[in-house]
């Protein structure tokens, strides 16, 4: 696009932006304010309703129009909207010959502060040369193998995760005793994180030609009870969830088994959901009972806690350090769970939430969920990348997952990097190239997530090295110019004088 030669027009339209997002940021924090109850959090929600003012324009046309001028494009604006925008406005209005204030220099620093403060509250303090934490799934032998829990912890694992799906509380209270008897004798500490298992829409009891599998152009009867040989559906599953029979409508796309196979729905009537095989790899894929189902185009409304999750929270608010919240949909299924734990404790923000991102609802929600939930507690974010794919496509996965990146960092909310994270190191032993690289990128978030597996000692051991080294080089979307050793014999040191600033920081 042309670039404009005179620095006043583009001044002025960065002063007349400045003023919308300060009015629309502040009316939209002043709607959040009365649910805010940690002081700790008014102002990232502040920010948060500044960032989302901004990002509601298309600011591309700007950013290229700044560059010329040598200042910022407002890349890295996510964590300190206001003073970098006002940054922009200072250092332009002196080429204009205006005397506009510069924000004070601590502000800048104020975000990455707030940040590590709440990553601190929902995960503990950092290990001296790593900023990431490590989450481990714990497989149900850590409730009677204390010697894997200690490697584990020696290794670098920061956080446990138990998942309620499995096992039962006598299993989780002996992994947690072993993890508390581990801390003891290596000095490390480590959190507890508990996982509700929420609504899982599975398949349940199954019936399919012997041999046989599910390809493209098949049918499937998807029933209220259980299969009956006396139909003329030759596959045939049972579902765990009965609401979604009253849901689901003709037309609306399914998926199986973490996206394995797709299907769409044929017909309704009063056995269930006929549905027409519309993807699957090239040999088809098995009907299996316990496989997760997906209805990615229907917004279902169940309740984001089950019996079995409130039963659950009985052990999980007296153990546990950290709840994660399945298929958490809005503000009021977070003030649900809150409402819950304010029940079971005296003080709720002693346990902090992780709210796990799992859906298309979700992601719409994004803003209010957090608000509800750092507004009276420790807030973390997981990106559950599994489910997430599959229900808003896997094409879109990777500019969702930077979407929510931006946005939690905006609110200085830690994010949880999680699902697949070096899977096939942690079943089979050995890496692939390419999640390698997804571990690398995983140093923008604050926590990453390992599943349970054979090699999964081995995998906190890389995982470790992995963001030790990036952390070099990576802080969330800045790159860290270190000097590279690659192509100089030497690294040329850079000299430049101290100064102090107005708050006493050394820059």
């Amino acid at each position: 696009m042309p670039q404009r030669t005179d620095p006043h027009a583009l001044l002025n339209d960065l002063r007349e932006l400045r003023e919308a997002v300060f009015e629309e940021g502040q009316a939209t924090f002043a709607r959040w304010r009365p649910r805010i109850q940690r002081r700790d959090f008014l102002i990232s929600a502040l920010n948060l309703a500044y960032y989302l003012a901004l990002r509601r324009r298309d600011l591309r046309p700007l950013q290229a129009e700044l560059m010329p001028w040598g200042l910022s494009s407002l890349g890295r604006i996510e964590a300190r909207v206001m003073p970098n925008l006002d940054a922009v406005i200072a250092t332009l209005g002196a080429l204009c010959g205006d005397e506009l204030p510069h924000p004070r220099l601590s502000l800048f620093a104020r975000g990455e502060r707030l940040l590590t403060r709440h990553t601190e509250a929902v995960f503990g303090a950092q290990t001296p040369d790593r900023r990431v934490r490590i989450m481990v799934t714990m497989p149900s032998e850590a409730a009677h193998d204390y010697l894997l829990v200690r490697d584990l912890l020696a290794r670098g694992m920061n956080c446990i995760r138990i998942n309620c799906a499995h096992d039962n509380p006598d299993a989780w209270g002996a992994m947690i005793a072993n993890l508390r008897r581990a801390e003891a004798e290596t000095g490390k500490g480590c959190k507890v994180a508990m996982d509700l298992g929420g609504p899982k829409t599975r398949t349940e009891t199954v019936l399919a030609p012997k041999g046989e599998r599910l390809k493209v152009g098949n049918r499937l009867l998807l029933r209220r009870d259980d299969p009956r040989h006396d139909s003329d559906f030759p596959f045939q599953a049972s579902c765990t969830i009965d609401e979604i029979f009253q849901q689901v409508g003709v037309g609306a796309q399914v998926w199986m088994d973490d996206g394995k196979m797709g299907a769409r729905v044929e017909s309704v009537d009063a056995r269930g959901l006929v549905l027409v095989v519309t993807h699957t790899k090239h040999q088809g894929v098995k009907l299996q009972p316990y496989k997760g189902l997906n209805f990615p185009d229907t917004e279902l409304k169940l309740a984001a806690l089950t019996s079995k999750d409130i039963e659950d929270l009985d052990f999980i608010a007296h153990n546990a350090d950290i709840v994660h919240y399945s298929f958490v949909q809005d503000a009021h299924d977070m003030m649900r769970l809150q409402d819950e734990l304010a029940r079971r404790l005296e003080n709720p923000q002693r346990i902090a939430i992780v709210a796990k991102i799992e859906t298309q609802r979700a992601v719409n929600n994004l803003p209010e969920l957090i608000v509800q939930a750092a507004g009276r507690q420790p807030l973390s974010v997981m990106i559950a990348r599994g489910d997430l794919a599959v229900e808003i496509g896997y094409q879109r996965l990777a500019e969702m997952q930077e979407q929510i990146l931006w946005l939690c960092e905006a609110a200085h909310v830690p994010v949880i990097w999680a699902t697949q994270v070096l899977e096939q190191l942690v079943k089979k032993g050995t890496p692939s190239r390419a999640e390698m690289t997804d571990a690398a990128m995983a140093e923008r978030a604050e926590c990453v997530m390992l599943n349970k597996g054979p090699y999964i000692r081995e995998a906190v051991t890389i995982l470790d090295d992995v963001l030790t080294r990036m952390q070099a080089h990576q802080l969330k979307k800045t790159a860290q110019l270190r000097a590279l050793r690659s192509w100089s014999a030497a690294p040329i040191p850079l000299h430049i004088s101290a100064a102090t600033s107005d708050d006493g920081l050394r820059i």
